[in-house]
């Protein structure tokens, strides 16, 4: 089974494809997206206040708590206090608020017209905001005591330093007369920009005052959608074809049982009844970025989605399993896996029902009448493939199977999948018993390992399952690294007959919370840098295809004119037809520090006139950061050639685009 994308199909014909192509996956580069390291908020999804619903705890971290990222305010001679409150809350997905008890209300003349009894927000290590910007506050309200109605002043502003009047950027009066929650939304427009702006809720009447899910958010998010336009712009300039969600270990939980375990159906609907959670990394997930967003950026970038799931297996390295003598993997009772399998089948509904179920109503009900037909389900992240694990596995995989036999599964095959490991050899098993379509294999590795590995030539080629290489990188973000992976890629395309889809990992790290190195994408409020596996990866998302041909290039110097394979040899190439949208493309990478000639014959092309070559090259060394971007492809238009050489630089890799 070849795996080819319908997605993104040119209006042109489809053309045939001239002889001596090898069929291949057109799905090869997409994108893995995992709420590691600050990726989901203050980071991909574009919420600019931390904790807007006060549910930090210390089960999360010790020392947080609901008022963490909040600070009290009583500017004047304002008396007052806050704290957390249980009682009758907004819902009980979101147990805690805080109540705002205002005693008094006098402005001191110091302060220039500064009072009330509130609190303060700086979001992730300040807000940024743009002078003109329009930006959507809201918050629930409840009016405890109806003596008199409310009036709260919202602003952005800037902190000047201790005993300091801050600077007002922009500010809004609310009235407040609920005597139940009620959502008040507000629009900021600042007047300047700031960097380290922060947020402000002063009561200016006194009694006391309920408050929750309070947000701040930029008008202008990527289409609508509440994402944070420079990143999602960053990942559609990829060209994914698909993205895999929630993650990665996030999926299993596996840092204190069960109860912290992702479950979708905790991340739809309205935000406020969504159940938020411990993150396997250590920090707290809104689940304000939840199932419904993702299947919508899926949508909007035209990306299959794909789903993870977790099936009753938590990772084994729960509570520091990955140090102990075994593995500390804990399982869910077989009477009790009704439940995960339910949870499969209800995904599958709700994503693909025709709105008159149960499930496929919520999905209509949050706003997306027609279905998002989703194609892939993932089953399982990484677990070790114990003897439990498969038991669980089997049981879900026939319920989803018998019910929705059309639905791609996606199967694991633990962690570490090298050559020889039990948990690779146990997973094609478990994979080739139940006729799996495709299994998921994960590998970091030193960069050595993707200059001088090529498995995939050496798989079997009658193995009905296919391989997803899920999670991968070189250990570093130096240029070598990225051509080393690139290097890797062209034996992916050259294997693309039983390799059916790929996806660097992790994808995003905040530049003040970052759990894990290297990621393709790092950011911080202001701005993003790209790696140059990110570049990397961008050529391979835009040059993806349905035929490869290995016989169009050949290097000099190699034997009898024969392009060896790029292991031990550290260059190579690749030539890709995509017949939907009648482009060719030429790829050719070169990691040794020694020039390269390559030969190229396209004389079986129909070629156009002109020609786009993209190069990246640098030093093997070189590397972006937050300080300088030395790595960056290079476009220009050269005239199309049917026979031609090509110079190739030390670290240097070179694309050429044709129209057919």
């Amino acid at each position: 089974m070849l795996l080819a994308a319908t997605l993104g199909a040119s209006a042109q014909k489809p053309m045939a494809a001239p002889a001596g192509g090898k069929a291949i996956s057109d799905e090869l580069i997409g994108i893995f997206f995992e709420d590691i390291s600050n990726a989901a908020d203050g980071g991909l999804y574009a919420e600019l206040v931390q904790n807007g619903s006060f549910e930090f705890n210390t089960t999360e971290r010790d020392g947080w708590g609901p008022g963490t990222a909040w600070k009290f305010l009583r500017p004047g001679h304002s008396l007052g206090y806050m704290r957390p409150c249980m009682n009758q809350p907004l819902h009980k997905n979101n147990p805690t608020y805080m109540r705002i008890h205002i005693e008094r209300v006098k402005e001191f003349y110091d302060y220039a017209g500064w009072k009330g009894v509130g609190m303060q927000n700086d979001g992730f290590n300040g807000i940024s905001v743009k002078a003109g910007e329009k930006y959507d506050f809201s918050a629930f309200f409840r009016n405890t005591n109806l003596q008199a109605d409310k009036d709260i002043r919202i602003a952005l502003v800037e902190p000047q330093g201790r005993g300091k009047d801050p600077k007002v950027l922009a500010d809004t009066i609310i009235n407040v007369n609920a005597v139940d929650w009620e959502r008040y939304p507000a629009q900021l427009v600042p007047s300047a920009d700031c960097k380290n702006a922060a947020l402000q809720i002063l009561v200016l009447t006194p009694g006391d005052i309920d408050v929750d899910e309070v947000s701040l958010m930029p008008a202008d998010t990527y289409k609508g959608h509440g994402l944070r336009k420079d990143l999602a712009q960053a990942l559609a300039d990829l060209h994914p074809k698909f993205m895999r969600f929630p993650g990665g270990c996030v999926v299993h939980g596996g840092g204190d049982g069960f109860w912290d375990t992702y479950r979708w159906k905790n991340t739809i609907g309205p935000r406020q009844t969504r159940l938020s959670l411990k993150n396997t990394w250590g920090y707290h997930q809104s689940m304000a970025l939840g199932y419904y967003e993702y299947f919508q950026f899926c949508e909007d970038l035209n990306m299959e989605p794909l789903p993870i799931l977790p099936c009753g297996v938590s990772c084994q390295g729960t509570n520091g399993g990955w140090g102990m003598k075994g593995q500390a993997q804990d399982v869910a009772p077989m009477k009790d896996m009704d439940e995960w399998a339910q949870d499969a089948l209800d995904l599958i509904d709700w994503a693909n029902g025709d709105g008159t179920t149960e499930w496929s109503r919520k999905r209509v009900e949050q706003g997306h009448s027609a279905p998002f037909n989703l194609k892939y389900l993932g089953l399982g992240n990484e677990e070790k493939i114990t003897p439990e694990f498969a038991e669980r596995f089997r049981y879900i995989y026939k319920k989803v199977t018998e019910k929705y036999p059309d639905i791609v599964i996606v199967g694991t095959a633990g962690p570490g999948s090298h050559p020889g490991n039990p948990d690779l050899e146990n997973g094609w098993k478990l994979a080739e018993e139940l006729g799996m379509p495709i299994i998921d294999e994960h590998y970091y590795e030193p960069d050595t390992y993707f200059l001088n590995k090529r498995q995939y030539d050496n798989y079997p080629r009658n193995r009905k399952t296919k391989v997803y290489l899920g999670e991968y990188a070189a250990k570093d973000k130096k240029l070598i690294d990225a051509l080393a992976e690139g290097l890797y890629l062209l034996h992916v395309e050259r294997n693309g007959d039983i390799v059916a889809m790929t996806s660097y990992a992790p994808l995003f790290a905040r530049r003040d919370n970052t759990n894990w190195n290297p990621d393709m994408i790092y950011f911080d409020n202001e701005r993003a840098y790209l790696t140059c596996s990110y570049y990397v990866q961008q050529m391979f998302g835009q040059s993806a295809g349905q035929f490869y041909y290995g016989d169009c290039v050949a290097f000099e110097g190699d034997a009898a004119g024969v392009c060896q394979p790029e292991a031990d040899t550290h260059y190579g190439q690749s030539v890709v037809l995509n017949a939907k949208t009648r482009r060719l493309y030429v790829k050719l990478v070169n990691a040794s520090a020694d020039a390269k000639k390559a030969n190229i014959d396209l004389s079986r092309f129909k070629v156009k006139k002109t020609a786009t070559k993209t190069v990246l090259t640098g030093a093997a060394d070189a590397e972006n950061n937050y300080d300088a971007q030395p790595i960056a492809p290079q476009k220009e238009t050269v005239k199309a050639q049917k026979k031609f050489a090509v110079d190739l630089a030390p670290y240097t890799m070179v694309m050429l685009e044709y129209q057919l």
